[in-house]
């Protein structure tokens, strides 16, 4: 069958050539591969990839492909899996968010362990970056609603997409391309259980089998393995299954005439993308007017029906776990009301527990607002009013966190961000080289050159 979705989608990605990307495309994909693996070397100090790297001693086959951090050479699959887990586990990577949301930069570990398995250069690297982001996004689109409120994960959405990724690197045929989005995504459906309620390791590491997923889809494909042509738009396809409502033009019209890395955003705050914008403004509240803990009676919370119902359900007023912690909007914002920020070290179990900021959970109060659910996604609304000791009420208002592609993080910024987080692991001169050759990245003559500037040093 020629004439279905993944032939348009998967013709067009085997024929794009670097040259026919845009130059801010390029920039951004330099980006984005800098904040990764930025929260690659943050996530390498973590607990759940700590038990993956060492699961992975085990069962890994030696290959060319490199794990970041302990620069351990092993087979694309596996190290495709360890990568993507240590971009996604802190869930401070970047964040799109439409009909559907989703991490676009979970998949650059694809493009990474495939390129290396060809010796693909920096340019082959960045064409990877913005193909995976242009259809992660386009399929965050196209869905009415997405499938995500008919409680289905977007980990779904990312097994179409890294074998896009994926095989595009391995430099396969349009029709390899297409039989391994078909192996990939018919057997890759992710339940909306891991993002509800009490949390586990699984919700960040759905994504990360995804992108898995698709490198072993492609590698199959590229030996003439076969998969399902129509798992899109044709009987028991990704429609039939998911519907009722697809507008499947998203996913193909106007390709390569602008780009969708342009329009994603980046997380300043290491929690789940609808906590940044009552963060940022609870934040603007207690640092103008210099509220103490002691001081904050209540804190009214106006957001979506989705926040209120995932980020703020009973489960989430007793965080036990970083999972539930960083997806939980009563815990960030007693974070920032006890301690000012909301970063990584928010998120220590013994922070977790700290009695200082528990004794601020059950002040915070989520309603949902039809008025700013009618907005969304356009406007990611929120409205706050804090209530004092001392009868004062303080209320802020924002439309969109930092971070969003209207208020973006800076190059100077995202390099901030990248130190903090690789400092543990990389020295002031490995973190400096590894910023130069990502900044420069086009110039690199081979991907692993540069993954050899990603082995822990500090």
């Amino acid at each position: 069958m020629s004439d279905t979705i993944t032939a348009t989608m998967a013709r067009w990605a085997a024929g794009l050539q670097y040259d026919d990307l845009g130059e801010q495309a390029i920039h951004e994909a330099k980006r984005y591969l800098l904040d990764s693996l930025g929260c690659a070397f943050g996530g390498y100090q973590q607990e759940d990839v700590k038990i993956a790297l060492d699961l992975l001693d085990e069962i890994a086959g030696e290959g060319p492909a490199t794990v970041l951090g302990s620069g351990t050479r092993v087979d694309p699959v596996s190290a495709s899996l360890a990568n993507a887990l240590m971009v996604r586990v802190m869930d401070y990577n970047d964040i799109y968010w439409q009909q559907d949301p989703s991490h676009p930069s979970d998949i650059i570990p694809a493009a990474i362990a495939c390129g290396e398995r060809t010796r693909g250069d920096g340019k082959d690297l960045i064409l990877g970056i913005i193909l995976g982001h242009e259809f992660e996004m386009r399929l965050c689109e196209a869905a009415f609603p997405g499938i995500r409120e008919r409680g289905w994960h977007h980990a779904t959405l990312t097994a179409f997409v890294s074998p896009i990724v994926a095989g595009r690197a391995l430099g396969l045929s349009w029709e390899q391309i297409q039989h391994a989005i078909g192996i990939s995504a018919s057997r890759h459906a992710t339940l909306g259980a891991v993002t509800a309620g009490k949390l586990t390791m699984m919700k960040n590491t759905v994504d990360p089998m995804a992108t898995q997923s698709g490198v072993l889809a492609a590698l199959l494909a590229e030996k003439g393995y076969t998969g399902p042509e129509h798992v899109i738009d044709g009987k028991e396809g990704l429609v039939h299954c998911y519907g009722p409502e697809w507008k499947l033009e998203v996913l193909t019209d106007g390709l390569g005439e602008s780009w969708r890395i342009e329009r994603c955003g980046m997380k300043a705050f290491p929690t789940e993308a609808l906590t940044h914008a009552p963060i940022s403004a609870v934040l603007d509240i207690v640092i103008e007017n210099d509220l103490a803990p002691e001081q904050v009676k209540k804190v009214h919370i106006r957001s979506l029906a989705r926040a209120a119902d995932i980020l703020a359900d009973p489960s989430k007023y007793d965080p036990r776990s970083k999972e539930t912690a960083d997806h939980s909007l009563p815990y960030v914002i007693a974070a920032a009301i006890a301690e000012r920020q909301v970063t990584p070290a928010q998120f220590e179990q013994e922070k977790i527990m700290d009695e200082r900021i528990r004794a601020q959970l059950n002040k915070v109060e989520v309603v949902a607002d039809p008025e700013i659910e009618a907005v969304f996604p356009e406007l990611q609304r929120v409205v706050v009013k804090i209530e004092t000791e001392d009868g004062r009420e303080l209320t802020k208002s924002l439309d969109y966190p930092k971070g969003d592609p209207r208020n973006p993080l800076s190059d100077t910024e995202v390099e901030e961000k990248f130190d903090a987080l690789a400092g543990p692991v990389l020295s002031d001169g490995g973190r400096t080289r590894l910023k130069d050759a990502v900044w420069g990245l086009e110039k690199a003559g081979s991907i692993s050159e540069v993954m050899k500037l990603c082995i822990a040093d500090a």
